[in-house]
């Protein structure tokens, strides 16, 4: 009973401020684009802001799926190196990889904007996807690594022994068995990417390649100071919205992705 209680209590504050958001983004309120009675008026409103939601939609989702995809890339192919393979200095290149998540994020995006800007990636919704992809490839890479790690090794000598290269063992046998680790890994991807604001604040300029939390944020810089709290409400629906369905679908992959290296042995 305590747990149940405990648990409850702690939906309610996670979730209140959402549907506190949800429904206060369809009630009439003074000062926005639905004064009277309920209705989507906000919705419309966001839709034809600037270049239109649906400008910055498709930027968020170009973003957040070319992270994913580089990050699933990367680090299955890392994880695997890391658990299969033995090379010199393989334990101290390890350790390098995760002390990347001690470096503040903040800290690295001047002098990646440079970099970036060297290579022609400025402004640019692929540069905003492989800096994402940098930050999510030091935590990617470890759960890779404990997924195959939980794995025994002597599906792949069985592979090999039936003529499977090493990719082929890969391919054909500890991909499937990974695969809660890779749902794991794509959706903290997802997550992070569709609702990163610091990245496309400083690497995108046009307001034509901004992403939705940066078209949201931009919502409450309007004319003389007043702000369209209804549209910016509806904006926080809609950046939540992906989110919740994919977690809703993607759950029981993601708790035994995390579980994937706990039984080891």
């Amino acid at each position: 009973m305590p747990f149940w209680v405990l648990t409850t209590a702690l939906a309610i504050i996670f979730l209140y401020p959402l549907i506190w958001t949800a429904i206060s983004s369809v009630a009439p309120k003074a000062g926005t684009s639905q004064v009277d009675g309920w209705g989507l008026g906000n919705y419309a409103a966001l839709a034809h802001y600037q270049a239109g939601i649906w400008v910055y939609l498709f930027n968020s989702l170009f973003v957040s799926l070319l992270t994913v995809l580089l990050t699933l890339v990367v680090s299955l192919l890392g994880g695997y190196a890391f658990a299969r393979f033995a090379f010199p200095g393989k334990n101290m290149l390890f350790l390098v990889t995760l002390a990347i998540l001690m470096v503040p994020y903040a800290t690295l995006l001047i002098p990646l904007y440079v970099i970036l800007n060297a290579a022609g990636l400025s402004n640019s919704l692929v540069g905003v996807a492989i800096v994402l992809t940098m930050f999510q490839l030091p935590f990617s890479t470890f759960m890779m690594r404990i997924s195959f790690e939980s794995i025994p090794r002597e599906l792949d000598e069985a592979a090999m022994v039936d003529g499977c290269s090493t990719f082929g063992a890969l391919r054909r046998v500890l991909l499937p068995a990974v695969k809660p680790g890779l749902v794991t890994v794509g959706l903290f991807a997802f997550l992070a990417a569709w609702n990163d604001f610091m990245a496309p604040l400083i690497l995108i300029t046009d307001t034509n390649r901004m992403t939705l939390p940066l078209a949201v944020a931009n919502l409450r810089v309007q004319v003389q100071g007043v702000i369209d709290y209804g549209a910016t409400e509806a904006g926080v629906v809609v950046l939540a919205l992906p989110c919740i369905l994919l977690f809703l679908l993607l759950q029981r992959h993601y708790v035994r992705g995390f579980m994937s290296g706990a039984f080891k042995g």
